[in-house]
């Protein structure tokens, strides 16, 4: 599994690359995870890679799936 995140101009930024069945890897990725959410980023799962993408969100470690290739983090939208 990769945490990457979306940064405009330079593409995916990778945070932390692991396996989240190794323990190790795990607590690296959860610990990655939740500076990224501290830092006020949102998270994602891309769900297909087809012409229409499409991902769902996810607020915890726990609601990513097992299987997932990547988390892709980004900024919350401007303006209001």
């Amino acid at each position: 599994m990769k945490l990457v995140r979306m940064k405009p101009g330079h593409g995916d930024v990778l945070l932390a690359e692991g396996d989240p069945a190794v323990s190790e890897d795990e607590e690296r990725l959860i610990a990655e995870f939740r500076r990224q959410l501290d830092l006020g980023m949102s998270a994602a799962v891309p769900t297909s890679d087809g012409p229409r993408r499409e991902a769902t969100m996810v607020r915890d470690f726990a609601e990513v799936p097992r299987d997932a290739e990547r988390v892709v983090f980004f900024p919350p939208a401007a303006g209001g």
